[in-house]
């Protein structure tokens, strides 16, 4: 047979890089990064490269597994819906429906028709123990610009292809590849700020690779981001170098934040975060004098105690220096699938809060820290199920010693995940998902994350198995079951009842440029594509570059990315305010009173005493891909990567040695971890890789256990959060380190 060529974007990470497929007899030959895609323009990082064996991973689930008797065993997908039914429907009849509680991780991100099914699904449920990836990663930014901007995905990113001065703080994109500021090339693209006369300043507590490639790194006690990000708008202030410009009348509360800050001189923060007052000032006028600049901060400053707090202030000294929505600076892209300018409404976190510890909804969820709580605390509304759509919380989430340790006693799990691993060998049904390599892909979460404006779309390079449904399928049957339909639901039908209804949501819609169109008309337009297609369809067409099923018919649809495989470049970011703005005032509201209120928590940190003892902090790791990628061979080869890494001058006084195994110990647990010495991390810090902790009894990922690592997450104290976003602390968790 020849070989076959097809063309997708990478589901891996953000970096949505395009990749250029070779198969022959339903397997894959090669694969290398795509030379025509106009953003990612061949760049692949040794992830991109592994689909084929992700997808011949002979430990791949390809058969829904029931447990009987302790034992997984294959079961046909009606038996296994036939399972859920029995299981679930006696559960929320005797328990309520609080008692189900849903966990989604991060793949779900990069997965449009989980996107599109997931709220159905928990709509159908009927329980307010929704728990997401984001509370261990994103949701101090998510909360901060619904207060500032109106809408918690209105998230500026920086625009790091025209910047003159680029100052990131806690983000390793060069291991990453970018997060919420989705990039591809993110070496090249950095590498380009310097050859054009810019400037790069890393601040990070250790010497990151991203760092290395920086004009300056600046270390930083871990934790202590948001009083340096507080000590430079101090300086830009009390200098008299805040210069808004054209943002001063869409801005209100500038001078609020000024009488905020004033307690923050550099002078002062330095006792906290380690860098001298003298560099602080440095880097608040290297701001100010900048042609154009922009301020970067991400995983290191978010998984902090702090953590709101830094991601406000993140977006205020763009604000002060005039940098936010202008080219070189931190702008809003704008997605295809999005409208012109979003709806006027109030963001509104608390609506209901969890029952053990009355942590307050966010973007209605509840902080996965607070997870353990509810299924270990008898009492109305105790967990007594968990269904996880691709996630892996035992070996991701806050104190997942604690969780994994109650996943055994559930009366009911369900999982949707290709994989017996940590947290999948606890459940009585799971359900495999298809391939990455036969789906569809579109990336609604990161085209609205992208520092250019692109749209990609890629059809399935394999067709799936006879019989076995798509992920939108299984969704769809499970929140039929969810609403008592029944396990013998038709999901066709219930997908077509979906669709009509956003169909008769549009064309109500006085906004919606098909207000007022026949429903009719426009589902016969979406043709006969699986239902999450259309709706994806339907998105896109009505969408501020859509062609409005006619009325515009330049206009983007899903056929028109069909007939561009390589994807379509829009070209830079331009300016969005005030039509990125979602708040009441349509004003960007620089003063949320509760982020000014939490300032008076980090004040008092200023004055509180040093301990002088180790702190933890997480690593991101090229390779890996969260949990989710230590099962292919190519990706876990060579020396084991994870490794605690601390500074020598640490290892002398604790007595380690390298390549001695330390013992790590914290509120919340203890492991043993191999020890790399380095100067790369600062006095006082010990770093740890985070996604391990694999081989345990009843998974079966063969790669993986030969790989096994230590699960850094036991460390974790799920009872330490963000008070303001209830995010969970990763970094800066105060920990002893001694010899194992």
């Amino acid at each position: 047979m020849a070989t076959r060529v097809a063309f997708r974007t990478c589901p891996l990470c953000e970096a949505t890089c395009g990749l250029r497929i070779e198969t022959e007899n339903g397997h894959v030959t090669g694969i290398r990064g795509d030379a025509e895609d106009p953003f990612s323009k061949g760049f692949i990082c040794p992830k991109g490269s592994t689909l084929g064996a992700l997808h011949d991973d002979p430990d791949r689930l390809r058969q829904p597994l029931v447990r009987r008797n302790g034992v997984h065993e294959e079961v046909s997908w009606e038996e296994a819906f036939a399972e859920v039914e029995r299981r679930l429907t006696t559960v929320l009849a005797t328990h309520g429906r609080d008692a189900v509680a849903v966990y989604a991780g991060n793949p779900n991100a990069h997965n449009f028709a989980n996107t599109l099914a997931i709220r159905p699904l928990v709509k159908a449920l009927g329980t307010k123990n929704v728990y997401t990836a984001s509370t261990v990663d994103q949701m101090p930014k998510h909360v901060s610009c619904g207060l500032v901007f109106g809408h918690p995905l209105a998230i500026p990113v920086p625009d790091i292809d025209r910047t003159d001065f680029l100052l990131v703080l806690g983000a390793n994109p060069l291991e990453s590849n970018g997060s919420l500021a989705t990039a591809p090339d993110w070496p090249g693209r950095l590498t380009a700020i310097r050859a054009r006369g810019g400037r790069v300043v890393v601040v990070d507590p250790r010497r990151t690779r991203t760092a290395e490639r920086a004009d300056l790194h600046v270390p930083i006690r871990p934790g202590t981001d948001a009083a340096l990000l507080a000590g430079i708008a101090q300086t830009l202030f009390a200098e008299g170098l805040v210069t808004p410009g054209r943002l001063t009348e869409l801005t209100r509360g500038i001078d609020d934040v000024g009488r905020a800050v004033a307690g923050f001189t550099p002078e002062r923060v330095s006792s906290l975060t380690g860098v001298p007052a003298e560099l602080a000032i440095s880097l608040a006028r290297e701001l100010a004098a900048a042609p154009t600049a922009a301020v970067y901060g991400r995983m290191g400053t978010h998984t902090t105690v702090y953590g709101t707090l830094a991601a406000w202030l993140v977006d205020v000294l763009n604000v002060l220096t005039g940098n936010l929505d202008r080219p070189g600076g931190s702008m809003f892209p704008h997605a295809a699938h999005e409208r012109p300018a979003r709806t006027t409404r109030a963001f509104r976190t608390g609506r209901w809060h969890s029952r053990v510890r009355e942590l307050p909804e966010m973007m209605g969820e509840l902080p996965v820290a607070t997870l353990a709580d509810e299924i270990d605390t008898p009492g109305t509304g105790q967990v007594r199920a968990l269904l996880t759509i691709a996630g892996n919380p035992a070996l991701t989430t806050p104190d997942s010693g604690r969780l994994e340790s109650l996943l055994a006693g559930l009366e009911l799990m369900i999982s949707i995940d290709p994989y017996l691993n940590a947290t999948t060998r606890h459940a009585d049904v799971i359900l495999p998902p298809p391939s990455v390599l036969e789906k569809s892909h579109y990336d609604l979460a990161f085209t609205a994350l992208s520092v250019r404006d692109v749209a990609h779309f890629s059809p399935p390079v394999f067709e799936r198995a006879t019989g076995t449904p798509s992920e939108f399928e299984i969704l769809v049957r499970l929140a039929a079951i969810a609403a008592g339909l029944g396990a013998d639901a038709d999901s066709d039908a219930l997908a077509e009842a979906a669709l009509a209804t956003r169909i008769a949501e549009a064309v109500a819609d006085p906004a919606s440029p098909i207000h007022g169109r026949a429903p009719d008309e426009i589902t016969d337009a979406l043709g006969d594509r699986p239902a999450e297609e259309r709706l994806l369809d339907l998105l896109l067409r009505t969408g501020h570059r859509g062609d409005a099923f006619g009325a515009r018919p330049d206009g983007l649809s899903l056929a028109v990315l069909e007939e561009s495989p390589h994807g379509i470049d829009f070209g830079p970011l331009g300016p969005r305010l005030p039509d990125a703005l979602a708040t009441e005032s349509g004003l960007v509201e620089l003063a949320p009173p509760q982020l000014v209120a939490d300032l008076a928590r980090l004040d008092r940190a200023l004055d509180a005493a040093a301990t002088g003892g180790m702190v933890l902090v997480g690593r991101r790791q090229l390779r890996t891909a969260n949990s989710w990628t230590q099962n292919v061979p190519v990706l876990v080869r060579g020396k084991d990567s994870c490794i605690a890494q601390l500074h020598p001058d640490d290892a002398g006084r604790l007595g380690l040695v390298d390549g001695a195994t330390a013992r790590v110990s914290s509120a919340a647990g203890s492991i043993d971890v191999p020890v790399e010495l380095t100067d790369a991390v600062m006095p006082g810090v010990v770093c740890i890789p985070y996604g391990w902790g694999h081989g345990l009894p009843g998974t079966r990922q063969a790669v993986a256990a030969g790989h096994a690592g230590v699960n850094v997450n036991i460390l974790t104290d799920a009872s330490v959060l963000d008070p303001v976003s209830g995010n969970a602390v990763l970094n800066g968790i105060p920990v002893t380190v001694e010899p194992a």
